[in-house]
């Protein structure tokens, strides 16, 4: 694991040297699923949950019974089009008003409650968004580097995995990944914060490395995390021990969501 402010970039830090990158193990996935499926047994038994237990990163990166204060309209705005200059870096946009461009491709798409908090700002809070958006823009555009387009970057992916015959399942948001699966251990997966990193960092990193092993049958060669509000880059090199403490969190996210039911 390292931790750094912006020395390499995180495209850099990503990748790392391509002769260095281990053997792309095929067997852990399917031991990794028994694992958490036996697990899993264990807390459930015979019980059949008349609703899905379902985990996310969010499950994981707090505390259990921790108020989450980064979930208020603006933060929940910030971290989304913080996401979305994410998306357009990695393939070269450049952006020269970062709040009216990104807020103008983010509409596009955009849905439901988090657009709705939008229309209804008033004008100081828009204000306010604005000037807290491009601070972020900055410091990430800045530690992010240029994105190769022959490394596939792929943003804002979409992954699930059910468990226990669908009692259990695994939803998780890739905010931007590089490479492709091959003999070598050659994806990266890069989560993007708004907040300063800590532990819910790390335990997040770890559940990105698990869903993505048993989405693709193969483990990523690392993942990193960077705090667009402090410019500290977490990276970590995926390996056993990783995997089994992600598969170990996700137990005990199950274990208290299951207890709380």
């Amino acid at each position: 694991m390292t931790t750094s402010t912006l020395t390499p970039t995180i495209v850099e830090a990503l990748r790392g040297e391509r002769l260095e990158r281990p053997i792309a193990d095929l067997a852990r996935a399917a031991g990794l699923r028994a694992l958490l499926e036996d697990g899993i047994y264990d807390i459930l038994g015979p019980a059949s949950p008349a609703a899905p237990i379902v985990i996310r990163s969010s499950s994981l990166r707090q505390a259990p019974a921790t108020a989450d204060l980064s979930m208020s309209p603006l933060s929940r705005l910030r971290g989304v089009l913080v996401n979305q200059v994410l998306r357009l870096a990695s393939v070269g946009v450049t952006l020269e008003h970062p709040f009216a461009e990104v807020v103008s491709a983010w509409r596009l798409d955009a849905r439901g409650e988090l657009l709705e908090s939008f229309d209804r700002l008033d004008d100081e809070d828009r204000a306010r968004l604005d000037a807290d958006l491009t601070a972020h823009a900055v410091t990430l555009r800045r530690a992010l580097g240029e994105v190769p387009s022959g490394w596939m970057p792929r943003s804002a992916v979409r992954m699930s995995q059910r468990l226990a015959g669908g009692h259990v399942l695994l939803h998780d948001l890739i905010d931007l990944m590089v490479g492709t699966t091959s003999s070598v251990a050659s994806v990266a997966l890069l989560d993007v914060s708004t907040s300063p990193l800590g532990e819910g960092s790390e335990r997040a990193l770890r559940y990105h490395a698990l869903v993505q092993t048993l989405r693709a049958s193969v483990a990523p060669l690392r993942v990193s995390t960077f705090s667009s509000a402090t410019g500290d880059l977490l990276t970590y090199d995926v390996d056993d021990d990783m995997l089994n403490r992600a598969a170990n969190d996700v137990l005990g996210a199950v274990r208290n969501l299951w207890s709380h039911a």
